[in-house]
């Protein structure tokens, strides 16, 4: 627990400072994790490569040095989280279409399909708007137990409830018999284990693995599914419009909705790339390898839902 004793107070305090004291933070950051330490930059430079490689190796330098200059924007955002105020957090994350929502929603629960993309933890003051829902943000709990608490801290200050990825379905269960109408917050672009791997959908030019539970989830119990575009607007402030991509009604194919939000979140990147997680290894797992193992015939045609028929 020390992580939290010493990482809370500073962060408080960070929190406390001007916005433009915060960014000298965060040019601080950038520098040291570009240009001292170098972090994941193999990883970022594979990535980039195997998803642009239509483009120049200089225009992918440019996101390559954008992403980072972003990646700790989003740290020293993430931190100030701590002692940031309800009015700061409403000015610094502003949705644009909640009475769309509402009305693609009704008085049912529903899910928001968010990414690593923009600033992700400013999304916690969703709970300032989403009375009489109850916002519950799925995390996976983190192996420092002190880095844990931390986030957990802040991700609930402003009325949302995280709750450990494993916990989701009893939650939502307990939940229901109250009566309690509920978002469910994902960020569904992260990777599953290989033993979890159930889906694999053509995203940035390459079959990816994605989480199977927001789809089957939504598919049980009639919940709505809502992409939520990000947009930067300036350093530090951020806008996000939903989109419908499942109804609560439709009927779909298996893997169809993992579809729609892997077009989507691929659109919401080509937009802006600089402002996706490129340092995590997305495309640690080879699909054919996968499928030689699960007994699948490998299917070429790329407008497949994925599923490896």
């Amino acid at each position: 627990m020390l992580t939290y004793y010493f990482v809370y107070p500073f962060a408080w305090v960070l929190g406390k400072l001007p916005y433009k004291v915060q960014f000298l933070f965060s040019d601080l950051v950038r520098w040291v994790l570009y240009s001292v330490v170098r972090y994941r930059r193999g990883v970022v430079r594979a990535n980039l490569l195997a998803s642009f490689p239509e483009k120049s190796e200089n225009e992918r330098r440019r996101i390559e040095r954008a992403f980072y200059a972003h990646l700790a924007d989003v740290f020293i955002e993430t931190l100030s989280l701590t002692s940031a105020t309800e009015k700061q957090v409403r000015r610094r994350m502003n949705y644009l279409n909640l009475d769309e929502v509402a009305s693609w929603t009704g008085d049912r629960s529903w899910i928001s399909a968010m990414a690593h993309y923009g600033s992700w933890e400013y999304t916690t003051n969703f709970g300032l708007y989403s009375a009489p829902s109850t916002t519950l943000a799925v995390y996976r709990p983190l192996s420092n137990r002190g880095a844990d608490r931390f986030y957990r801290k802040i991700r609930s200050r402003f009325g949302v409830v995280p709750v450990p990825m494993h916990e989701v379905g009893r939650e939502m269960v307990r939940r229901h018999r109250a009566g309690e109408r509920v978002t469910l917050a994902l960020i569904a672009d992260q990777t599953p284990a290989w033993p979890e791997i159930q889906n694999w959908t053509m995203f940035l030019g390459r079959w990816t693995p994605f989480f199977v539970g927001t789809e089957k989830l939504a598919v049980r119990s009639g919940m709505p599914v809502l992409f939520l575009d990000m947009r930067k607007v300036r350093r530090g402030y951020y806008e996000a419009r939903f989109e419908l991509l499942y109804d609560g009604v439709e009927r779909v194919e298996p893997g169809e909705i993992t579809r729609r939000y892997a077009e989507r979140l691929e659109r919401m990147i080509r937009t802006r790339p600089e402002l996706w997680m490129w340092s995590h290894r997305r495309w640690k797992h080879n699909r054919e390898s996968w499928m030689e193992a699960h007994g699948r015939q490998i299917v070429e045609d790329k407008t497949d839902g994925g599923e490896g028929r």
